[in-house]
């Protein structure tokens, strides 16, 4: 959400930098709705001054034994006024509240100006993809013939973009979650929390995800509650509607998760493969910090989260995202995509996002700095999403026997310095 006040008096160069993201802001529609809804507001009080002006004067009459019949007429008439300008003010109020949540996040003026994916700007590679000898496969084919990922049997449990993972393909899941947990609380500085895994209708607005995406989640039907689409969602809306003390920021937070995801207009898009999944597995990391902090701590909360991508030897990017390529909520995101040698490309692994004072003004989390409140900024990225990188793991430390070597630091969480065929469920 925006701060009103800023969004009115720079209306124009707001819009000018919203146009950037593909948004065309109606000015005029603002303005209009704005005007009517601060004159209904202003009319609302001045006759409700008006009413308790009569009403005192209509006091001191009877006190005087006079006769008020026609003074409390007025006042009846007056109250008749307000209850119709309230519905007005409600209805206005509405419009401009649903307005308003439409509206994304202006993007940060270091963020470059472009239309797509191929307007991204790469920031710095690290590492270089392995050369094979022998023609690498990708995961979908590796996993079954190690009997370590089972679809078939997916899709018959649930359906299709579903995944069974088996043996120590399951093993190499969980080994994945702990190794990014104790790495990000015992090297990075993260306390780590497990939140509810369903969440209510107020913390997906507070973090953006509703009104404006509710095709892409899950909702249980006869409840308030939804299936988190991330851990984003619940750590954040920890702090809803709470004030932070400005000395104590920035307050680093990490959450395992389940994800769960509709994945509306995706169709025809990775349909091979664990790539994008109804449900996934994540670690995320999460910031509140002063508005001073937020640029200084993405980069640290993005540099975190390459961390674990260089403990695992995996080759990877990073690019800032364009204008028109950024999420809803975000002012300024940098995306990790890590080289898989099955699909001969770098794929997304990681998004890692300032959204600012966004998310925190639509949650009600403030920070407390110098006897002052103002809005905190929050941050999140992934730390990393775990099925993506057990694919990174499974292609790239493919061997030409069909085997993969467990990357050295996570042997302890396997017992296994190999991953062979076990011939999955019996």
């Amino acid at each position: 959400m925006h701060d009103l006040s800023f969004f009115r008096s720079n209306l124009d160069a707001v819009a000018e930098r919203l146009a950037t993201r593909g948004l065309t802001l109606d000015v005029a529609q603002f303005r209009d709705l704005d005007a009517r809804r601060r004159a209904a507001l202003t009319e609302t009080d001045t006759l409700r001054a008006l009413r308790n002006s009569e009403s005192q004067q209509i006091a001191k009459l009877k006190k005087a034994g006079e006769d008020t019949t026609e003074q409390q007429a007025k006042v009846r008439g007056i109250g008749d006024q307000i209850a119709t300008l309230e519905e007005q003010v409600k209805s206005l109020e509405e419009e401009f509240r649903g307005l308003m949540a439409g509206i994304p996040n202006v993007p940060h003026e270091s963020v470059p100006v472009g239309k797509g994916v191929e307007d991204n700007v790469e920031i710095h590679r690290i590492g270089e993809p392995r050369k094979f000898d022998f023609e690498p496969k990708p995961h979908w084919d590796l996993g079954p013939e190690l009997g370590i990922l089972d679809f078939e049997r997916a899709t018959k449990i649930t359906g299709a973009r579903f995944a069974v993972y088996v043996g120590l393909g399951a093993r190499l899941e969980r080994a994945l979650i702990n190794f990014m947990l104790d790495v990000h609380t015992r090297e990075h500085g993260y306390t780590e929390v497990l939140p509810p895994f369903l969440i209510n209708s107020a913390s997906l607005f507070g973090t953006g995800q509703l009104p404006k995406f509710a095709s892409d989640l899950f909702k249980c039907e006869g409840f308030d509650f939804w299936l988190a689409p991330t851990a984003e969602v619940p750590v954040t809306n920890l702090f809803r509607d709470e004030t932070l003390e400005g000395d104590k920021l920035p307050i680093s937070l990490c959450a395992y998760t389940p994800c769960f995801r509709s994945e509306a207009g995706s169709h025809g898009r990775d349909v091979r493969g664990i790539i994008r999944q109804h449900q996934f597995q994540k670690v995320e990391l999460v910031k509140f910090t002063r508005a001073d902090q937020s640029h200084e701590a993405l980069e640290k909360l993005t540099s975190d989260a390459e961390d674990i991508l260089k403990k695992l030897g995996l080759p990877f990017r990073r690019v800032v995202l364009c204008t028109g390529d950024m999420g809803f909520s975000s002012a300024k995101t940098y995306d990790l995509e890590v080289w898989l040698p099955g699909q001969n490309d770098y794929r997304e692994i990681s998004s890692c996002s300032n959204f600012e004072a966004f998310q925190a003004r639509r949650a009600g989390i403030r920070a407390r700095i110098e006897k002052k409140t103002e809005a905190a900024h929050t941050l999140n990225g992934s730390g990393l999403a775990v099925g993506r990188t057990w694919v990174a793991i499974i292609e790239n430390y493919q061997q030409a026997d069909g085997s993969v070597v467990v990357p050295e630091p996570l042997r302890p969480y396997l017992n296994a310095e190999v991953i062979t065929n076990k011939g999955g469920l019996r």
